[in-house]
């Protein structure tokens, strides 16, 4: 095994580490120190391979991205599916991500920008999807790009109630709902220039 095997090899041990340190007591309570510790080494050692907490951290969030990385090309919505599905079964995983996510909204925290970037990304990658399974308009009206904020949103919205609660939350049958709901043609009485969309008093 060559030097930089072996040093890709720590690196992804303590990468793994991290992740496990970060579910428990999130990115702020999270030391290097303590993850240090959980792989056997001094945090001057640590240091050697991530310089700063905050290297450490997106190190974390692309590790965990990978695992999730499907070329655009190749989503389609059943796909997404499949990925609720699989993510139903690595809570510790979906536990950090949702950690840092929740952390990240407040000011100067160093995921902000990873997470701001990556939400743009997956709003434009999610809208694909609709257009490529529906063309330039939902049945329900909707366009992809007004669409793919609610079904990123219903994804991880669902993340955190199943977190909170996995025995009353079933998550990958919530998101097969929401499909459903996408994909059903809005009820007449919603329809533009419809009598409900009349001011009081006319019509």
């Amino acid at each position: 095994m060559t030097t930089r095997t072996r040093s890709e090899e720590r690196r992804a041990e303590i990468v793994r580490a991290a992740l496990e340190v970060i579910a428990e007591r999130g990115y702020r309570g999270a030391s290097l120190a303590a993850v240090a510790e959980r792989v056997g080494l001094t945090q001057q050692g640590l240091l050697h391979h991530f310089p700063t907490k905050e290297a450490l951290l997106v190190a974390v969030l692309k590790e965990r991205d990978q695992w999730d990385a499907v070329p655009n090309t190749q989503w389609r919505v059943d796909l997404l599916t499949s990925l609720v599905e699989y993510n139903a079964m690595r809570p510790g995983i979906i536990q950090t991500f949702s950690a840092l996510l929740g952390e990240s909204v407040t000011e100067g925290h160093p995921a902000r920008e990873f997470f701001t970037q990556r939400y743009a990304a997956v709003r434009a990658s999610m809208a694909s999807v609709l257009r490529a399974e529906y063309g330039e308009r939902l049945p329900n009206g909707l366009t992809p790009e007004r669409a793919a904020p609610l079904l990123v949103a219903v994804m991880d919205g669902l993340q955190y109630q199943w977190l909170l609660d996995p025995e009353s939350v079933d998550m990958p049958g919530a998101f097969r709902d929401f499909l459903t709901l996408l994909g059903e043609n809005p009820p007449p009485d919603s329809l533009p220039g419809s009598p409900s969309d009349s001011p009081p008093g006319e019509g």
